[in-house]
């Protein structure tokens, strides 16, 4: 998989902007531009400079740039990497581009600078991941948690329990080279008690999954309620714009709609639903189906009613609503058309009472959802798995230590003690690299962005 070849990138985003980016990584990054810049001999310079000059082809000047020199291994790849700040037109961009990888450099893959950077030993897998997570982070909370893993957090704490099993595991091993004289160097209740302490662990590491998926891509809240109650106009109040066709009509909405929103910090994926009711209509039937479908999927519901709904009918909605077992907002729509009366009824039965068109209770609302998700209390310095591909690799890690537990209650010999130890160090080892295959690592850095 890796290449001594010497790669090319745009790193800023495409289109014209003021400057543009373009990377260059590998052992000729800094002779093939040297040999296109028109300025110092940047072979002579030291690493972490900056040079103004001219990118020429033969003796046409392409643009005026500043090449910026990391002398490897003291670079973001551990390899000679230049990054040349142009002019940021697309014509120019291109030009430089092509200009180089006809001096001998390769575009480079999604990812493939990172890549690099794992291979060379600059940081681990699981760190590495992280890099993809901070350039898409769009809130307060996922950027901490991103900075948090990128700086070896997550990679630590592994890195501790994977020493301490290894530890087990070469006495284990010590055990089998004397099998015949029966000797045991690996003490079983001191492996027991290591075990169920990294149990513990590891399933506070797993648990983390539901907060750290959800500060990652977003908390998926569905806006549900019967046709007509003013969910559609409530997703505009709350995002700030026309995003969904408000109609007097009942039965308008006949499919999701979905839309993000940061609050304080916290990103909230609204999903507004077709409105509940019986329907002969089979497209409509069909959106009441995806709306049942969302709110069992949701982390939470915004249940809104109508302020002139019948009141039994209200409760007979709240104890369906009940029955779904996810955590909820209880919202009454058209507040300045109650009465006290109907008022002290919504209230008593924990209702927010709004009106989604003047925008009435918006900033009560916000902070119901804040206090609801409960992550603005969320201390982020703490380890938090954001990865499906970590919590699988950890509750593997766990299967097989649950193996070592048994077989330490049930006695076997040491081979197989020895066999889920090693299992168990293999999972640990696929998060943070140490174990990888070709796949895992296409399957990884082809997600990321080209240029990174």
């Amino acid at each position: 998989m890796f290449t001594n070849d010497t790669i090319i990138a745009l790193s800023t985003p495409p289109g014209s902007g003021a400057i543009g980016v373009i990377r260059l990584s590998g052992p000729e990054a800094i002779s093939l531009t040297n040999s296109v810049f028109s300025g110092k001999d940047l072979a002579k310079q030291a690493t972490h400079t900056l040079h103004f000059g001219l990118i020429k082809d033969g003796e046409v000047v392409v643009d005026e740039v500043v090449v910026s020199l990391f002398v490897g291994p003291k670079s973001y790849t551990k390899e000679h990497v230049v990054e040349i700040s142009c002019h940021g037109s697309n014509y120019i961009i291109q030009q430089i581009i092509s200009l180089l990888i006809r001096k001998g450099a390769r575009a480079a893959k999604p990812g493939e600078f990172t890549l690099r950077a794992f291979l060379n030993g600059a940081f681990d897998l699981s760190q590495a991941e992280a890099v993809a997570d901070l350039i898409a982070s769009d809130s307060k909370a996922s950027h901490e948690v991103a900075m948090q893993q990128m700086r070896g957090g997550f990679s630590n704490e592994l890195k501790d329990l994977r020493e301490q099993l290894i530890h087990f595991a070469s006495m284990i091993e010590l055990e089998l080279d004397f099998a015949e004289e029966d000797v045991e160097f690996a003490n079983r209740d001191q492996l027991r008690d290591l075990v169920n302490r990294i149990n513990k662990v590891l399933q506070r590491l797993i648990h983390s999954f539901e907060v750290g998926n959800v500060i990652k891509n977003g908390v998926p809240v569905v806006i549900a309620g019967k046709p007509n109650v003013g969910k559609s106009t409530l997703l505009n109040a709350l995002l700030n714009e026309e995003r969904a066709i408000v109609s007097d009509i009942a039965g308008t909405t006949r499919d999701t709609i979905e839309d993000e929103i940061n609050i304080n910090g916290v990103v909230f994926r609204f999903i507004d639903t077709a409105g509940i009711r019986e329907t002969a209509d089979v497209i409509e039937a069909k959106g009441v189906e995806r709306s049942l479908e969302k709110m069992k999927q949701a982390k939470l519901i915004i249940y809104m009613v109508d302020a002139q709904e019948e009141q039994a009918e209200v409760l007979k909605q709240l104890q369906d609503l009940a029955l779904q077992q996810t955590p909820y907002l209880f919202i009454v729509n058209k507040a300045e058309l109650l009465t006290a009366e109907q008022k002290e009824f919504y209230l008593e039965h924990g209702a927010l009472l709004i009106s989604a068109k003047t925008k009435q209770g918006m900033d009560v609302l916000e902070n119901a959802l804040l206090e609801k998700v409960n992550l603005s209390h969320i201390n982020t310095s703490e380890t938090l798995v954001t990865n499906i591909r970590h919590v699988e690799a950890l509750k593997q890690t766990q299967n097989s230590l649950n193996r070592v537990l048994e077989n330490i209650h049930n006695p076997v010999t040491s081979d197989f003690l020895a066999m889920d130890i090693k299992q168990a160090l293999h999972y640990l080892g696929e998060i943070t690299g140490t174990v990888t295959t070709d796949d895992l690592l296409e399957n990884i850095f082809t997600k990321f962005c080209i240029g990174k």
